[in-house]
């Protein structure tokens, strides 16, 4: 059974809430290295696929 829209949405928001929080916590004498990088751009796809299901979600709602 496929999950809705939302609440793929709401777990990737989450997952990109965690990316961020390893990020923050894997940093060293800077945050220009390459692991906190990787964190901060796997972190922001969470969010940008988390906006964008939210908006396919309310667009299927408003279609009903």
């Amino acid at each position: 059974m496929r999950h809705p829209f939302l609440t793929r949405a709401v777990l990737y928001f989450l997952v990109g809430i965690a990316f961020i929080y390893f990020g923050v916590q894997s940093k060293e004498s800077t945050v220009w290295n390459s692991v906190t990088l990787i964190f901060a751009a796997v972190s922001a796809l969470c969010f940008f696929v988390s906006f964008k299901m939210i908006g396919y979600h309310n667009k299927l709602r408003k279609k009903k």
